[in-house]
């Protein structure tokens, strides 16, 4: 006889971010500042104002870009601040989920804005005293979309061995990359838009909050150049698509309700959405395809009002503030969707239950 499937839930989440604080308003004005000759910045300017952000936060101050940094400089920070950010998230989440390092029997990374080679996960056994028989998986490349993506990975080696504790870990230290030399509109807005921090969730079939039930993905097709970045020799450099926000509007309806259809659920079936705030345009798309309300997707504009965009790990962010003080707290709730888009150009959707 089979046994019921046995779901992964959610035994705790943590979100951290590092010390240095960066004021958009102040941001702004040290910008026009630096390229004040420029008349590409100058026009731009007001999308400092239009993202809906009024913090993010930044591993080095802000002293550090008004210097030359190559690559192997940019990576050493990167490395050094991803392993302290990633502890005291690590840290925390356990203690949420009242499970001890010692319990961990997998770990999941997600990062895209550095190299580890030996990965993040393997360094952070050094640091914290994780079983020498944990699993790692480090997972690279996702961008955007990553939160969404690696939550569902995790749930599923959750669910492979029953009872096993799984720590999913995500860091994106995208401020570290602007590159001071490139007055484009990419390098701009990416400026405008991007900030650092990390999220780790406990997962567990033996846990008591919110149920994974289902997960899907959908990569776009000739979609490739929209989002991602280009490697040059002074770091990373951000590629954008003005076509994001048209993109939801126009195709995003369609392969959300498909998703939907596999679950047998409808759009009007979902009490709660947790959106990836990649901008205050691709928010508003998405509150239009879902049907609801100009400014409803509270803990996705508070997020991105307080941190800005973190990437991958924004969307973890946003699922922390819901279970804290939002949308998926208590008993007024019975299915929500966490959703998230990023390069590929690929959607991804978590499907979470109460009970």
């Amino acid at each position: 006889m089979l046994c019921p499937k046995k779901y992964a839930r959610i035994a705790g989440i943590a979100t951290a971010v590092p010390a240095y604080a960066l004021d958009q308003s102040d941001i702004a004005t040290r910008v026009e500042a630096q390229f004040s000759k420029s008349a590409v910045v100058k026009r731009l300017l007001p999308v400092f104002a239009n993202t809906g952000i009024a913090r993010r936060y930044s591993c080095v101050p802000l002293q550090w870009y008004y210097e030359g940094h190559g690559w192997a400089d940019r990576n050493r920070v990167y490395r050094t601040s991803a392993l302290d950010i990633l502890e005291r998230a690590t840290r925390l989440a356990l203690e949420r989920a009242q499970r001890r390092v010692e319990d961990v029997d997998t770990i999941v990374v997600v990062s895209t804005t550095g190299i580890a080679t030996p990965s993040l996960d393997a360094l952070l056994m050094q640091r914290l005293p994780f079983k020498p028989t944990t699993r790692r998986l480090p997972i690279f490349g996702l961008g955007c979309v990553g939160g969404a993506v690696g939550l569902a990975r995790a749930a599923t080696m959750a669910e492979s061995q029953p009872g096993s504790v799984v720590l999913l870990l995500v860091i994106e230290l995208c401020a570290l990359w602007f590159r001071r030399e490139e007055i484009t509109k990419s390098n701009i807005v990416a400026t405008a838009l991007f900030g650092d921090g990390a999220a780790a969730v406990v997962l567990s079939t033996d846990a008591a909050g919110p149920m994974i039930t289902a997960s899907g993905e959908y990569t776009f097709p000739n979609t490739l150049d929209i989002m991602g970045w280009d490697v040059a020799d002074d770091g990373l450099q951000a590629v954008f698509s003005r076509d994001i926000p048209k993109l939801v509007e126009t195709e995003f309806r369609t392969v959300l309700d498909a998703y939907l259809r596999t679950q047998h659920l409808t759009r009007a079936s979902i009490d709660r959405y947790l959106s990836h705030p990649g901008g205050t345009k691709v928010l508003a798309a998405l509150e239009s395809v879902f049907g609801l309300a100009d400014g409803a997707l509270v803990d996705s504009r508070s997020i991105l009002r307080d941190y800005g965009n973190m990437s991958a790990a924004t969307v973890l962010f946003v699922l922390e503030r819901a279970m804290q003080d939002g949308a998926i707290r208590g008993d007024d709730w019975n299915h929500a969707l966490l959703t998230a888009m990023g390069p590929g150009f690929t959607a991804a959707f978590v499907s979470l239950a109460r009970v």
